[in-house]
């Protein structure tokens, strides 16, 4: 009776019943283990992003599921909420995170910030200056770009300049910009903004946790951020706070935020900023939020400042490490680079694809460049607990040592 119960599948035996259930088989893939690195064959992350994660963040998403409302939860939500006015520097009360990855910060921030026919003015070093155009442009607004060379910071008086011709709603700058390695100055563009009647938005994607950022002292309105840089979280969650002069904006629109998913109004209530009985809006990833939660704890037992610090210091020495082996930064002033994420020039005959292999063969990855830099330069993050000096040192010497077996080739 049982076998006659049974089929045979590709040498496996599936219930009769299940092939009833549909005319696609299931899929072979499934009925074995996911193929992940395990400790013996640890990979390290030291790449772009997403980087190394602590294993008491990892653990933390094994921990049993709550209901998206829960009180244990919601007492979660707003321990996540303090934890983000800490790095951020801010006291600003909408201050919570996206359900979605960085971009997601990006399409929620200039959502609800903009409105159709108004000028969006983008500094674009790179390619998130690109993308926030892009999507400017598909929201109906009207853009206007002030543009440098790859591993150029955007001038202060390029973007007063054009602030005062076209008059923005909201000026965008990436603070850190991944694909080229640079950060960029934001002192003064608030008022710069605010002058011209607009809002200042800053992308702080890469450099969260790795380059001084204050966004009270600094006057900017609407920040964004992502979990797997610094904070070593998985992706998932894109942190985000707006100033009162930005919700005050939000709340006068003449017509409403196009997303419902992503009306910072809606999320507010959800995750406690407005003081009013929460409403449900979406099931949160509850993992992700543990894990969020658990890398904001180390980083307040760490200390903010005492993290930027480390990242400032691991990345002088790091520079003098690449220079004693002769090789060359691709942002040339010091000032203009990210001390989280280096990028480095590929030295001419050197197949970094090659290189990029090889040290992947080892359990190391880093990356090549991206949009405009690829093929020019390799990009070594060092971001949060990767920034240790023994670990970063280590990393980069074995990369030197492959570059330079490389070049010989």
């Amino acid at each position: 009776m049982i076998a006659r119960r049974l089929v045979s599948l590709h040498s496996r035996v599936i219930p009769l019943s299940l092939r009833r259930m549909s005319s696609i088989p299931p899929p072979e893939c499934l009925f074995k283990e996911m193929n992940i690195p395990n400790s013996s064959r640890f990979r390290q992350l030291f790449g772009p992003g997403p980087s190394t994660m602590p294993p008491i963040i990892g653990s933390s998403q094994a921990q049993p599921l709550l209901g998206h409302l829960h009180p244990e939860f919601v007492e979660i939500m707003s321990q996540v909420r303090l934890g983000l006015q800490y790095v951020f520097k801010t006291r600003n009360a909408y201050t919570f995170a996206v359900s979605g990855t960085g971009h997601a910060g990006m399409e929620a921030a200039i959502l609800n910030l903009a409105e159709r026919g108004e000028t969006l003015l983008v500094a674009k070093a790179g390619i998130w200056g690109q993308r926030a155009a892009d999507l400017g442009r598909r929201l109906g607004l009207k853009v206007e770009v002030v543009e440098v060379g790859d591993g150029e910071v955007v001038p202060v008086s390029s973007i007063e300049e054009a602030a005062k011709r076209v008059k923005p709603a909201v000026i965008f700058v990436c603070h850190g910009e991944s694909s080229t390695g640079i950060v960029q100055p934001l002192e003064g563009l608030s008022k710069i903004a605010h002058d011209n009647g607009g809002l200042i938005l800053v992308d702080t994607v890469a450099s969260l946790g790795g380059a001084p950022f204050d966004m009270d002292a600094l006057g900017v309105d609407c920040v964004y951020s992502a979990t797997q840089k610094v904070l070593n979280a998985p992706p998932g969650l894109a942190p985000i706070s707006f100033s009162d002069r930005a919700i005050q904006k939000i709340k006068n629109r003449k017509e409403r935020v196009a997303s419902f998913y992503f009306d910072a109004l809606e999320l507010g209530n959800y995750w406690g900023c407005d003081g009013e009985m929460r409403r449900y809006h979406h099931t949160a990833p509850i993992s992700t939020v543990y894990a969020l939660r658990e890398a904001l704890a180390i980083v307040a037992k760490k200390g903010i400042d005492n993290l930027i610090e480390q990242h400032i210091e691991n990345a002088s020495a790091l520079y003098s490490q690449l220079g004693e082996a002769g090789m060359s930064m691709f942002v040339e002033k010091k000032e203009n680079r990210l001390p989280c994420l280096h990028t480095i020039k590929v030295p001419e005959g050197v197949d970094w694809k090659a290189v990029q292999s090889n040290l992947f063969g080892q359990g190391i990855e880093v990356a090549g460049g991206l949009g405009a830099t690829m093929g020019k330069i390799f990009r070594v993050g060092t971001f949060g607990q990767n920034s240790e000096p023994a670990k970063a040192k280590d990393v980069v010497n074995k990369f030197i040592q492959v570059v330079k077996e490389q070049s010989k080739l």
